[in-house]
């Protein structure tokens, strides 16, 4: 076990290496002046200049330089944002827990939905719910993120008038930022309209739910679907099967156990997806998060933010996967061999 928790350090560490010094190059391969890609501030004086370029090593070589960005990392200075003149890291700080919120919500919503249709297709294997639930999700893998949201507009909220269009909370309550989450916000803050502001949260998060959630329920069922007839055509399913125990006990009591292990790995890897389909979502429902604000820094050209979204998220998608990798293997001892051509 030790092991393999050095090999996956290892990898990480590999991993922000790669994606630091890709980062870092951004500053030369975007188009302008060198000190405003690394600083983010415009029109500076020339002694202003004198101490940036002192501070970002623009002199020094490449290498002390990369070192140099490294650690202004650590400590939490991202640069400025050209189009609002904040520092990145406030901006992230402020807007990426909007899009783990509602990703972590889909995820939830995909998980509960997609598992348990998984189970009983694989169960009534060739039967008419097979037939159902493999056609919907056939439907629901098909529809493009955008379209299914514009759609869920015109219908839910354009005519009949039953969610919101935008935003995360209606105008008429405001709630101060603790953690940035808003539903854990207004649980903490406690305020005597609290129920309300909670309800109204939940409307605002169901479309951008439902709409995100779709694509990874639709790969969880047919995940669970095919890990679950691979298990049950195992020999000791025969075996239970031989022995007089009914289709509920051969499931839940022998099958499921083994066919889920590789769908708590494909979990984590759907974490990653909606991170990025949450940045389409984001924009379609003018939800307050990273992805909008990244696609926003894109079209005003704020290169700093760039680096600093890109930076934000890419991180989060490598701890996100190998939390999820080393999860499957604490629960699946023998992945650990076989990732590494061991049996």
């Amino acid at each position: 076990m030790l092991d393999y928790l050095l090999r996956r350090l290892s990898l990480l560490l590999f991993m922000l290496f790669a994606l630091t010094a890709f980062t870092f190059s951004l500053n030369y391969l975007f188009p302008g002046d060198l000190l405003t890609n690394f600083s983010g501030q415009l029109n500076t004086s020339f002694s202003q200049s004198q101490i940036l370029e002192e501070k970002y090593r623009i002199d020094d070589n490449v290498v002390i330089q990369y070192g140099a960005f490294v650690s202004r990392l650590f400590k939490g200075d991202w640069g400025l944002s050209l189009s609002s003149g904040q520092t990145v890291s406030s901006h992230i700080a402020v807007l990426l827990p909007a899009t783990l919120e509602l990703c972590f919500y889909a995820l939830v919503v995909a998980v509960l939905l997609g598992i348990p249709a998984g189970i009983i297709t694989s169960a009534y294997y060739k039967k008419w719910p097979d037939k159902i639930i493999s056609t919907l999700t056939l439907l629901g893998f098909s529809i493009p993120v955008f379209w299914l949201a514009l759609l869920l507009i015109m219908v839910f909220c354009l005519g009949f008038g039953w969610f919101p269009m935008s935003g995360r909370i209606g105008l008429l309550y405001e709630i101060p930022a603790v953690t940035n989450f808003i539903l854990l916000d207004i649980w903490l803050l406690d305020f005597p309209y609290g129920g309300q502001a909670f309800l109204d949260a939940l409307h605002h998060l169901a479309l951008p739910t439902i709409v995100l959630a779709m694509y990874p329920t639709t790969v969880l069922t047919r995940f669970t679907r095919d890990s679950m007839l691979n298990v049950l055509e195992q020999n000791y399913i025969k075996t239970a099967r031989a022995k007089g125990l009914n289709r509920r006990q051969i499931i839940l009591d022998h099958a499921l156990r083994n066919a889920l292990l590789p769908v708590i790995k494909q979990i984590g890897l759907q974490f990653s997806t909606l991170i990025t389909l949450a940045m389409v979502t984001e924009v379609i429902f003018s939800w307050p998060g990273i992805g909008r604000w990244l696609i926003d820094s894109i079209y005003q050209r704020d290169y700093p933010a760039i680096q600093g979204g890109l930076l934000a998220v890419s991180m989060f998608v490598i701890f996100a996967n190998m939390l999820a990798d080393l999860t499957h293997s604490l629960l699946d001892p023998v992945s650990r061999n076989q990732s590494h051509g061991k049996v």
